[in-house]
């Protein structure tokens, strides 16, 4: 019945996302849904992305382990990334009428700045998306009581995300997106309420997790501490600003004030509701504690498998049901970004062609990563955006609001930030002042220095943005 249920809500996931590619006539309409979505979608399309397997299976897991604390990066850092874009970048965004985020840097600083960025925003994807098949590898060898291996669940994951992308693209995402975050809200929130009243109600899950220091939230110790949890913050809530896929949102919607909207709300509702399966996962501790011996596991992606192990030793088949949907709603909801390839030339029809040649790429070097990794969700996706953080973010923020930054000081940017954290985190990885942020500061040095310092190097044409 469970598995039965399973994959009919993937069919009907699929022919979702095939409907939604009738509506796909040019390489605008797969990249940006056309730039007409209403409010009401383009907010669904924030949170749907944003709220992935990591939200469900890792971060309820992080704070089980470490509390408030723990989970800086996500949700605090990545909720406020949003707020952050709606206030500081959506207009911008909008205003540039371009397909993807390598357009910017092309149009900003030159073909060699495009090629460098959207290698390394794909390098940095990888991470965010391989969290995405590893969490539907594990729901898959997770009902079949290891009949099926993770990393061939991983595998029949990544064929079961291209389906409905592949052809559809935006329109696919923005349409199944809709009908997942309703999964989302709807299955999650009926499980709350149903675990919550299994442990005893709200007042007592709540009183065992302050009990027990899970709602302390500023380190403790000195600099290397505060300092370490800055860095975890500033990663997602900068780091994964320079990201296809939030361009790609803000992009496609209907209009400039849309665009703004959305992503603020998205940011709201994802930042309320990521608690709760954080909720759900205690109220689950306090019912079956033996279940917190995975949080010790050896191998870190074991502890993943707490929510659904208690799910399914501890609540009737309706419920069973209701999790696994929102959970794989919350996984397929993580739509693949796309680089523009660097063929300004080719026909709309080439173009759309090889935007889906690239997926399919993609995709393949994200199974690859994910079958390689032994990393819980939650470390991938904060891994994934420290390269867009060193790299890629001066750029975007200096070539939007800063009129002197050039080609050289965009190149020296991020080859001086890349370097510098790699270094950094090769010879000196446990240091007081964390790789990232030594990363991040070479990064606006290099700016600042190939801006301000006379070149004689030639300019790139300048995209108009706003001031």
């Amino acid at each position: 019945m469970l598995i039965a249920s399973v994959v009919l809500y993937l069919l009907v996931t699929i022919a979702i996302g095939l409907w939604a590619a009738m509506r796909v006539k040019n390489s605008k309409d797969y990249v940006v849904a056309g730039r007409s979505l209403p409010l009401y979608m383009n907010t669904a399309t924030v949170f749907a992305t944003w709220f992935g397997a990591e939200s469900v299976l890792s971060v309820s897991v992080e704070f089980s382990k470490s509390g408030l604390g723990g989970i800086i990066a996500d949700p605090f850092g990545s909720s406020v990334c949003l707020v952050i874009v709606a206030l500081c970048f959506a207009r911008a965004f909008y205003r540039m009428d371009l397909l993807t985020i390598g357009d910017f840097y092309r149009n900003r600083y030159g073909h060699a700045m495009e090629l460098g960025t959207s290698v390394i925003i794909a390098t940095s994807y990888l991470g965010w998306t391989a969290a995405q098949l590893t969490a539907l590898g594990l729901v898959f060898s997770t009902l079949t009581n290891g009949a099926i291996s993770l990393p061939t669940g991983i595998i029949i994951s990544g064929v079961v995300v291209l389906a409905y992308t592949i052809w559809g693209g935006m329109w696919s995402v923005a349409m199944t997106d809709l009908f997942q975050s309703v999964m989302i809200i709807v299955g999650l929130g009926v499980i709350a309420w149903f675990v919550g009243d299994m442990a005893g109600g709200p007042d007592r899950i709540i009183a065992a997790a302050v009990a027990e220091g899970k709602f302390e939230f500023w380190p403790k110790g000195g600099a290397r501490e505060w300092l370490a949890f800055t860095t975890a913050f500033l990663t997602l809530a900068i780091g994964s600003i320079p990201q296809q896929d939030i361009f790609q949102r803000v992009t496609s919607a209907k209009n400039e004030r849309t665009a703004i909207a959305g992503s603020l709300l998205g940011g709201v509702v994802y930042f309320c509701f990521v608690f709760v399966p954080i909720y759900i996962v205690c109220a689950g501790l306090l019912i079956d504690p033996s279940l917190g011996q995975l949080l010790s596991a050896a191998d870190a992606r074991e502890t993943q498998r707490i929510l659904p192990a208690f799910i399914l030793g501890h609540t009737p088949m309706w419920i069973q049901v209701l999790f696994f949907g929102a959970l794989l709603s919350a996984i397929l909801s993580t739509a693949s970004g796309v680089i523009r390839p660097l063929y300004p030339n080719m026909s709309d029809r080439q173009f759309l062609l090889t935007l889906r040649v690239v997926l399919v790429s993609f995709t393949c070097a994200a199974l690859v990563f994910a079958l390689r990794s032994k990393q819980t969700m939650y470390d991938m996706v904060q891994n994934a955006y420290t390269v867009t953080l060193v790299a890629a973010l001066v750029p975007l923020a200096a070539g939007i609001f800063w009129k002197r930054a050039n080609n050289t000081g965009a190149i020296l940017s991020a080859v001086f930030g890349l370097v510098a954290w790699l270094i950094a985190a090769f010879i000196a990885a446990d240091a007081a002042v964390p790789p990232t942020l030594v990363g991040l500061g070479f990064s606006v040095a290099g700016m600042l220095l190939g801006s301000i310092v006379p070149s004689a190097a030639p300019q790139a044409h300048r995209h108009s943005t706003p001031r």
